[in-house]
């Protein structure tokens, strides 16, 4: 049998097994979907409050340090959220209004060039809408209960991380330091660094992030008051937090904006909307993602694109959102491993193995080459003539 065919079948087996344990595994993460969830949100939550917990800490317990910084936390986020729900409620009247002319303004424009439409193609589309609405009602309402359901599920899992992180917070530091010591002695030095280096890299990530999607928000909301585009407050935390999704979840946003200012404002401005998605791309991945990310995450645009496609398709709008951090995580971990290698390495080479025999090095009998003289030398070098 050919060399090249045997060693190619030792690939194959391995790389079998190797597929079928992935497999494995993967189908038991998935089964464990909840808790998981649960605690990359406690890691997200302690990433994020860990610099407020440890400045606080400063002049107080810890334990009241990690309760303070909670509470403003839970008030912030409240606050925006009954911000934006009086918005809504105050400009829904009105905006509702806009609505209804915007259509019959979307009407007539696709009646005209270049579309020329039938006229009532707006309004003959809402009546099938209103009319597919009515014919699915219990199919709609029995899909609204199931998502009641994952609401709940969902509801548990923010419960689950909320108690997780503010023990994270607390004592993180001594969980660390024994499950450090639960490792064999020859290895935990080596671990310690990889873990290090995979929080260090997720807490980068987060960070970095957050500040990316809040800088996003503040500029298209900016924009959309410029433009006169109503619900800005809406959209502007729309884009704060579609934004944590890299690539493809500002995009999304700004296609949501560009159609509330298609019905409210006209083409136009619609096609305005629609020109900052190119303008906010260019300043995410050529300004913000270099001077925010650039120190904590080193991998490619194109490895960044994949892995959110790849975790959209596994996982959903959940599996797009975790997979650039684990694939981050995973990349720094190996870059890690792969240091201690190579310093491992030159110290290995640099202290050669004692002779069998025991004896220095100095006292090994010369090779042949060595004791091989001319006749008319003597042992000291001397002529011995």
């Amino acid at each position: 049998m050919p060399a090249g065919l045997r060693t190619a079948a030792g690939y194959a087996w391995r790389l079998g097994l190797l597929g079928v344990g992935a497999y494995l595994i993967v189908d038991v993460l998935a089964r464990l979907e909840l808790p998981l969830i649960a605690l990359f949100l406690a890691l997200v939550i302690t990433s994020v409050l860990r610099p407020l917990v440890d400045l606080l800490a400063k002049a107080m317990p810890r334990s009241l340090a990690v309760l303070l910084a909670f509470v403003c936390t839970i008030v912030v986020i409240g606050g925006v959220l009954t911000l934006v729900g009086t918005t809504v409620a105050d400009e829904w009247s009105r905006l509702g209004n806009e609505l209804r002319g915007g259509l019959g303004r979307i009407d007539r424009w696709l009646t005209g060039s270049p579309f020329h439409l039938r006229p009532g193609t707006v309004t003959d589309l809402r009546a099938k809408i209103g009319d597919f609405i009515s014919a699915h009602r219990s199919t709609l309402v029995s899909t609204a209960l199931s998502g009641a359901g994952r609401a709940v599920e969902l509801l548990t899992g923010l419960a689950l991380a909320v108690f997780c992180s503010v023990f994270f917070l607390h004592s993180g530091d001594r969980m660390w330091s024994w499950a450090q010591q639960q490792l064999p002695a020859r290895s935990s030095t080596v671990w310690d660094r990889a873990g290090r280096a995979a929080w260090r890299t997720f807490a980068g990530y987060t960070r970095g992030v957050l500040i990316v999607a809040a800088t996003n928000a503040v500029l298209v909301g900016i924009a959309l008051s410029i433009l006169g585009v109503p619900l800005v407050l809406p959209l502007t935390v729309l884009e704060f937090v579609a934004a944590l999704i890299p690539l493809i979840g500002s995009p999304i946003a700004l296609a949501i904006a560009s159609v509330v200012a298609l019905a409210a404002r006209g083409p136009v401005i619609a096609l305005l909307v629609l020109a900052l998605i190119v303008v906010i791309g260019q300043i995410e991945g050529h300004l913000l993602h270099p001077l925010v990310l650039g120190w904590s995450v080193r991998i490619h645009p194109v490895v960044i694109a994949l892995s959110v496609i790849g975790g959209a398709v596994l996982g959903g709008v959940l599996g797009a959102v975790v997979a650039v951090p684990v694939v981050s995580v995973a990349w720094a971990v190996i870059g890690e491993l792969r240091d201690v290698r190579a310093h491992r390495a030159p110290a290995g080479r640099s202290r050669p193995d004692p002779p069998a025999d025991g004896r220095p090095a100095d006292d090994r009998p010369r090779g042949r080459k060595d004791r091989r003289r001319r006749p008319d030398q003597a042992e000291d070098g001397q002529d011995g003539r």
